[in-house]
Order: C-alpha cells, then sequence, then structure tokens
C-alpha cells in the first residue's frame, strides 16, 4: 500500500495514487490469469478494498462463497460470472451478499475490478488461493 501523504501531514486518513503502486506489492496468481493489489485492509475485520487486474482468458474457476458482503465495481474490462451469465463492464456494479454461491468466471478482455469486503473474504482456502496469498482474510469463526 502506498501513502503520498506529505510527512508532515498528520491524519489517519489514507492517499494511494494507483498512477504510482508498488509493482511488488501486486499479488500475482499467473495459473488463473489475475492479479490483486490490496488499497487498504483492516486487519480486525477481514475487511478490504482491492484492485484486480484480469488478463483476457483470466478467470475463477469454481463456484464458492464469501465470509461478507462482496461489491466490485468494473473500471474496464468485460467480466462474466458465467453461470448466471452477469457481464461486468466499464461502469458496472456488482454486489454478491454474505453467503450466496457464485462463479466461475471469465475475463473475455482486460479487466480492471475495484473488488470491496465488508468483513473476512473466505470461510475456508479456496483452490485459487495458496497460504501465502490468503493473508488474513478467512473467517474466525
Amino acid at each position: 500500500m502506498t501513502d503520498n501523504n506529505p510527512p508532515d501531514l498528520k491524519t489517519l486518513e489514507v492517499l494511494v495514487r494507483t498512477t504510482a503502486l508498488d509493482a511488488a506489492d501486486w499479488i500475482d496468481f499467473p495459473a488463473y490469469g489475475f492479479r490483486q493489489y490490496f488499497l487498504w485492509k483492516n486487519t480486525l475485520t477481514g475487511a478490504s478494498i482491492a484492485l484486480l487486474e484480469y488478463r483476457k482468458g483470466g478467470c475463477i474457476p469454481t463456484k464458492h462463497t464469501h465470509a461478507s458482503n462482496q461489491f466490485m465495481y468494473c473500471l474496464e474490462g468485460d467480466y462474466e460470472y458465467t453461470d448466471t451469465g452477469l457481464r461486468l463492464t466499464a461502469g458496472s456494479f456488482y454486489m454478491n451478499p454474505k453467503g450466496h454461491p457464485h462463479g466461475p468466471t471469465l475475463a473475455h478482455e482486460r479487466s480492471l475490478l475495484l473488488e470491496i469486503y465488508d468483513g473476512p473474504h473466505y470461510h475456508e482456502k479456496p483452490v485459487f488461493h495458496t497460504d501465502e496469498t490468503i493473508g488474513g482474510f478467512l473467517s474466525k469463526g
């Protein structure tokens, strides 16, 4: 996460300049054709805001559920939930309620999504995550 606030500024606000993201902070999922960059995380609740960048053909291969509400905003591209045919294109907002099964997905072209969770991401680690990439985003209960 990048903090570009002037050093003498005392605030709890966070500013991230997406034009200057640290390449080393992207989490890569090469087998699935996407990467993730966390703009903000709450380590106490598991809530987060992240950028997801999918290559054309990138995907989430399985139906899965989340341990909290999931919100996505498509900044660019064409990203489909193939089981329902829902397609996110630039300007589309998507909300999936806690515990609702969804997926798999497919990026029909390079897609950039803003993803928000209001709590922990998962009850258990999905197949596309590793112990390193799951971080602190599993439900504790």
